[in-house]
C-alpha cells in the first residue's frame, strides 16, 4: 500500500519533538510575529511585543514584554519609523540578540512617506529599484552571509532587575504623533511580496542560530512563500475590477497594498494615527470627495474615528480596514488572514451596490 507523500515541514513537525531548543525571538508586532510563526512551527514560538489592539507608534511596553525582549536570542521589528520607542527598548535590554530591522534590509521593497490631505501623485514604478520579481528571490535567502545589520554592540550591560522600571521608561512617548511624516512608509508588511522576502530572511538567521532545526525552517518558509504567493494572486484578481475607484483612508498607512495591487486612494483624513484633522484639511478632503466622486472612507479599529461619520456619514459608505489583524489570534495563521480581510473591505466598500 502506497502511502500519501507529505512535505518535509510536515514530517518534521507531525508531533515529532524539535531537534534542538529553539532560539527565543522577540517581535514587534503580530504581523511580524505571524510571519516568524509560521517559520518556527513545530520547532518554538515567538513573543510580540505590542499587543493586539494598541497601536504600535507609541506603546507603553508590560514587564513581561520587557522581559521577553530581555531574554530574546533573535529580535526582528520592522524599524524605528513604525516603532521608534522600540529602538532604546531594544539596545537597552536585548543588547546581546540578533537584530533583523526589516526596513533597513536591502531586500525590502519600501515606499516614501505621503503627505497631505491629497496624496502627491508619484510613480510607484519607480520605486521598484528596491523590488525583485516574486520568482527571484524564492530560493536565495540562504545565501545571507552578511549579518553585519545585525547589529551586536558587544558591550556589556546590566538589566535592571525590576522591570517595571524599564516599561515606565520606554512608555514616556505621549507627545510622540504618531510616526514620522517624512522618509520612509513603516507600514511595509502590506505588501505580500515583502512578507515573501522576510520569510526567507527569518529562515536563514533562524538556521545561523539553530542549525539543527535548519531544514525545518527551511521547509516552512518555502511553503509560507508559495502560500502567500498564491493568496496574491487570488486577491490580484479580485481586486482588478476596482482599481479605477477612489476612496479615502482615516491615516495614509495602506500604500504598499494599493501599490501592490493597482488600487486608488486619493487621501486620508489624519496626518497621522494621533492626531485630528483640521478644519482645512477637512474642506480640502470634501471638496476632493465631490470632485474625485469618491464613495468610501475606511475606519481603523485601533484608533477612534468617529470623525468619519461625523463629517461624512450619508456621503460616504464607511468601511473598516485592519492592518494588524485585530480578529484573528495571534499566530502562524493572522498574516495571510489579515490580507485576506483587506481585500474583503476593499470590495464590500468599493463594489457596486446594485
Amino acid at each position: 500500500m502506497r502511502l500519501p507523500s507529505l512535505s518535509l515541514a510536515a514530517l518534521l513537525s507531525c508531533g515529532l519533538p524539535a531537534m534542538a531548543e529553539a532560539p527565543r525571538v522577540a517581535t514587534d508586532i503580530t504581523p511580524v510575529q505571524s510571519l516568524v510563526a509560521r517559520v518556527m512551527q513545530g520547532a518554538g514560538e515567538a513573543d510580540v511585543i505590542v499587543r493586539p489592539g494598541m497601536s504600535p507608534h507609541g506603546y507603553a511596553m508590560r514587564p513581561s514584554e520587557a522581559r521577553a525582549l530581555e531574554q530574546a536570542d533573535l529580535v526582528i521589528w520592522m524599524g524605528a519609523d513604525l516603532t521608534p520607542w522600540m529602538e532604546h527598548a531594544i539596545e537597552t535590554l536585548a543588547g546581546d540578540a540578533a537584530v533583523i530591522t526589516l526596513l533597513d534590509n536591502p531586500e525590502t521593497h519600501i515606499l516614501p512617506t505621503r503627505t497631505g490631505a491629497r496624496f502627491e501623485a508619484h510613480d510607484h514604478g519607480d520605486q521598484d529599484e528596491h523590488d525583485h520579481e516574486g520568482d527571484d528571490h524564492a530560493d536565495d535567502h540562504a545565501d545571507h552571509d552578511d549579518h553585519d545589520d545585525h547589529a551586536h554592540d558587544g558591550d556589556a550591560h546590566d538589566h535592571a532587575d525590576d522591570h517595571d522600571d524599564h516599561a515606565d521608561d520606554h512608555g514616556d512617548h505621549d507627545d510622540h504623533d504618531g510616526h514620522a511624516h517624512d522618509g520612509t512608509d513603516p507600514h511595509a508588511w502590506l505588501d505580500p511580496q515583502n512578507g515573501e522576502r522576510w520569510l526567507g530572511l527569518i529562515a536563514a538567521e533562524l538556521s545561523v542560530l539553530d542549525p539543527e532545526n535548519a531544514a525545518l525552517y527551511t521547509a516552512n518558509a518555502k511553503e509560507a512563500r508559495a502560500e502567500l504567493a498564491a493568496l496574491s494572486s487570488d486577491i490580484t484578481a479580485q481586486l482588478a475590477p476596482l482599481g479605477d475607484r477612489p476612496f479615502l483612508v482615516f491615516h495614509d498607512a495602506y500604500q504598499y497594498f494599493e501599490t501592490r495591487f493597482g488600487l486608488a486612494a486619493a487621501g486620508a483624513v489624519s496626518l497621522s494615527d494621533a492626531s485630528d484633522p483640521g478644519p482645512a484639511r477637512l474642506t480640502e478632503l470634501r471638496t476632493l470627495v465631490d470632485e474625485a466622486n469618491i464613495v468610501c472612507a475606511f475606519a481603523e479599529p485601533q484608533f477612534n474615528t468617529a470623525i468619519l461619520e461625523n463629517v461624512f456619514a450619508g456621503d460616504l459608505r464607511i468601511g473598516q480596514l485592519d492592518p494588524l489583524g485585530l480578529d484573528h489570534p495571534v499566530g502562524p495563521g493572522l498574516y495571510p488572514a489579515l490580507l485576506r480581510d483587506m481585500a474583503d473591505a476593499m470590495t464590500d466598500c468599493l463594489s457596486d451596490l446594485g
